[in-house]
């Protein structure tokens, strides 16, 4: 009997960075892989293919040619590159800086010495500053790319010059910044261009409070009434408003803008515990520039002694705006490289929670934010805390209500949707009332289009448990905008990290892109090698989807061991399906699993044919290399446990060629307990786990909570997959869930009553595992959940539309998306282009 191994090259590729076994690396070490210089490049055996689009042609992968060693310096050059990108982005996570706001410091050098005649500013060294950072246009405010004046420029303008004139310093300043207002006055009327929060209030009221002060603009006398109008345009539109949320908004703005609107005690019904409106320096300084109070006081003394002699346009923002990095780190792919970091932030941010702190809950947006990142990092945390967002009412009744913010309502809307049990109600409430507001958002002609819309069309459109990470980070990096600021009555920028986070995130893609398409050549050449190509039963282009869909699951380029395996294990899964459905008869079907069954002696077994020879050899040589480098990993034999799964996968298999053939109609329960096994998520996860989690000891993969994702996840998939092929199966005679549900109730059940009580089948599973994910670790490490989770989302895209792995076309537009498109990279975000329906 011949050996199934003899001629056959190693299957897993000793990457990652990890020690591969000494067997493995030597199989790698042939001579096709030196060079003609006699230089070694070992590259892992594979060889980098061309950029081009993928097909369903029958060569399936383009051959190609091997790689050069300029490559891999390359990708050193980008880790170099990286590593000085990483020390500066994680200098931010741990202690943000924000550009100083001209505005918000204007403001505070305006608020005078208390106890004396008020002739003297209580904050010099601020009057200092913007003595020494006008720019030579006469502005003061942050235009860092070069464009012409815009409404936050003038408005940072108008304060400083109101400043410098109230102490009576700085002539030839206040002069150059009235002839820049007076040469960009029309900007102030300018519809089409973004203004900042308050702005027809604040800026008529300070400019007339400027003309009160003696300073002449050199503008027309129509000019100066189109200004005001604006201010009475606002007042006529607030004088028909009640509600809570315009008390807020007037609070916010009213004092700057120099209008009463509401009397003091109205006022300082917002105060905060540390003294601020809003956190707002800006604020703050107008109520003590008209009145003096203490806590007000208090709180620009701390911002000045932190800031020195200029001060931020909101504080504290610390637990926002590490969020906020935390969030786009996520988003843009590249979070793994700041775990320490992230974690550390975290676990501030769920101390503030639970404390309660007012900088977290006060604020829509970041409430709504730390919840979900703290949910989805395995802290437990109570929606109970959103209940005063429950209702659209309530929010309305905030200051983001009031304002109509689209950040803060996507913030919840995504918040909303981390439901982990029936009864959290309110988190029901806010998605429907938030993506009812969304949905008018997008729907509504009057409004210009804007990056935050294109993310809402976006979150809408895609749940994010039917996106992959791969296809995620791709289209955030391309939609990734270095020059956004936080708008609010001035612009809000954190010091220069932007830039470092999109080229940082641009070249972890490029090298995860070069990594795929290298992996993809070497799977190219396994499939060749084990006469897979050969196999006339197998669904042509089929083995394209395994690829996609371990790519789409394991995206991060480090777990390359991790990817692989899962390759070679979804490709053999389908092999094996395609064996038992259409391939086989009842004997090779028995002879294949008693080959399983006597493993280590399976030469003792006949092969009954060549293709189940074909079949067995690969299975045998691939799961064989795989235990092999898991087992170094794991430092204990774990090919046992691989065989195991590969054994009761295609006993279901057998289970349900035998109801075929048998023309046997199984019961829903008899149905489930083979389709949950022969959805193959016992050999398909298992592989990669191994390779995932550096002590995966055989305790936990026995542990009824790994079962239990197991059966989780299985049932999910198994369910999403009879929707899509619920037509095809009854054509070809296959039980189907959905077939088995109306026939089990007699006829009183109809076609789409049964797919309705699938999809919540399949809404309970999949919130029931998401459950299981992110709470607190028990016995199976938090890696290992989450790749269950993953492998989750990747099911819901394969079968979005329809069956990914049957119709490997509808995946080519995601292989192409994910291997070989390079990034189209945009400072601004156009209309949303997504996947095709």
């Amino acid at each position: 009997m011949a050996n199934p191994t003899q001629g056959r090259s190693s299957s897993i590729l000793p990457v990652s960075g990890r020690q591969a076994p000494q067997q493995a690396v030597l199989l790698w070490a042939a001579p096709q892989f030196v060079s003609k210089c006699g230089l070694h490049v070992l590259h892992h055996g594979r060889r980098k293919p061309p950029r081009r689009s993928f097909t369903c042609s029958a060569s399936r992968l383009p051959s190609t040619e091997p790689p050069y060693v300029e490559e891999m310096l390359a990708r050193e050059n980008i880790r170099t590159r990286n590593t000085e990108r990483k020390a500066r982005i994680q200098k931010h996570l741990e202690k943000p800086e924000f550009s100083p706001s001209a505005y918000d410091t204007a403001w505070v050098a305006m608020v005078p010495l208390p106890d004396t005649d008020r002739q003297a500013p209580c904050f010099p060294q601020c009057v200092e500053w913007i003595l020494q950072n006008q720019h030579c246009s006469g502005s003061w405010g942050i235009n860092q790319f070069g464009l012409l004046a815009n409404k936050d420029i003038l408005l940072s303008t108008l304060a400083c010059i109101i400043a410098l004139k109230k102490w009576n310093v700085g002539s030839d300043h206040i002069s150059r910044g009235l002839e820049f207002i007076g040469r960009n006055i029309s900007t102030v009327m300018d519809k089409q261009i973004v203004s900042p929060i308050g702005f027809n209030l604040i800026f008529p009221g300070m400019f007339n409070h400027a003309i009160r002060m003696g300073l002449e603009f050199p503008v027309r006398e129509t000019d100066i009434s189109g200004i005001l109008h604006l201010c009475e345009m606002e007042l006529r539109r607030l004088a028909g408003e009640e509600s809570n949320g315009k008390e807020a908004y007037l609070a916010f703005v009213a004092e700057e803008g120099l209008v009463s609107l509401l009397d003091r005690n109205e006022v300082m019904n917002f105060q905060r515990k540390n003294g601020s409106l809003f956190n707002s320096p800006a604020a703050t300084a107008a109520v003590l520039v008209h009145r003096y109070d203490d806590k007000a006081l208090q709180y620009l003394n701390s911002i000045v002694s932190i800031f020195g002699t200029t001060v931020p346009t909101v504080y504290p923002q610390n637990i926002y705006y590490q969020l906020s990095m935390v969030d786009m780190l996520e988003k843009i792919g590249i979070s793994r490289h700041f775990s320490s970091e992230i974690n550390s932030i975290l676990d501030k941010a769920y101390i503030s929670w639970l404390q309660r702190d007012e900088e977290i809950i006060q604020d829509v947006e970041t409430c709504a934010m730390a919840f979900r990142l703290l949910r989805m990092n395995g802290y437990d945390v109570s929606s109970d805390e959103l209940s005063h967002v429950s209702q659209a009412s309530t929010f309305h009744d905030s200051l983001e209500g009031y304002l109509n913010q689209t950040k803060s309502l996507l913030e919840l809307y995504k918040a909303s949707k981390l439901c982990l049990s029936e009864n959290e109600l309110i988190l029901e409430n806010i998605s429907n009332w938030s993506g009812r507001l969304l949905t008018e958002k997008l729907c509504s002609s009057g409004i210009k289009r804007t990056p935050i819309l294109g993310e809402v069309e976006y979150t809408l459109k895609f749940p994010f448990y039917a996106t992959v990470e791969a296809l995620d980070h791709k289209r955030n990096i391309e939609h990734f905008d270095s020059r956004v600021s936080q708008q609010l009555k001035t612009k809000n920028l954190p010091c220069h990290v932007n830039q470092d986070l999109l080229d940082f995130a641009v070249e972890d893609f490029r090298l995860s892109q070069s990594i795929y398409q290298d992996e993809l050549c070497h799977l190219e050449s396994w499939e060749k090698e084990n006469r897979l190509d050969q196999l006339k039963f197998l669904r042509k282009g089929s083995l394209i989807s395994c690829y996609l869909s371990a790519t789409a699951t394991i995206s991060a380029h480090e777990l390359s061991d991790a990817r692989i395996a899962s390759m070679k294990t979804l490709a053999l899964v389908l092999v094996a399906d395609d064996f038992f459905d259409v391939g086989a008869s009842k004997e090779e079907q028995e002879n294949l699993i008693e080959l399983v069954e006597r493993w280590d002696q399976y030469h003792t077994v006949e092969f009954c044919s060549e293709q189940v020879e074909v079949v067995f050899s690969t299975i045998y040589t691939t799961v064989k290399q795989i235990g092999e480098m898991a087992s170094a990993v794991q430092n204990c034999d774990v090919t046992k446990h691989l065989v195991e799964t590969w054994l009761h996968y295609l006993r279901s298999l057998k289970t349900e060629a035998e109801w075929q053939q048998g023309q046997h109609v199984p019961t829903v329960d008899e149905y489930m307990t083979e389709a949950v096994a022969s959805f193959a998520m016992g050999p398909i996860i298992l592989a990669p786990l191994y390779f995932v989690e550096q002590k995966l000891e055989e305790h936990i993969i026995r542990d009824p909570e790994y079962n239990e994702l197991l059966r989780l996840m299985s049932t999910c998939g198994r369910l999403l997959n009879d929707t899509q092929g619920f037509e095809r199966e009854s054509s070809e005679g296959k039980p189907n869930i959905i077939s088995l549900l109306v026939l089990q109730s007699g006829g009183s059940m109809s076609i789409e009553a049964a797919q309705q009580a699938t999809q919540e089948s399949i809404a309970l599973c999949r919130r029931e595992l998401l459950r299981m994910v992110v709470r607190e670790d028990r016995v199976v490490p938090r890696p290992c959940k989450e790749l269950f989770w993953r492998f989750c989302r990747t099911a819901h895209l394969f079968y979005r539309h329809t069956d990914g792995f049957t119709s490997p076309k509808e995946m080519l537009w995601t292989m192409n998306a994910i291997f070989t498109e390079p990034l189209k990279l945009q400072t601004t975000s156009p209309p949303l282009d997504v996947q095709p329906e």
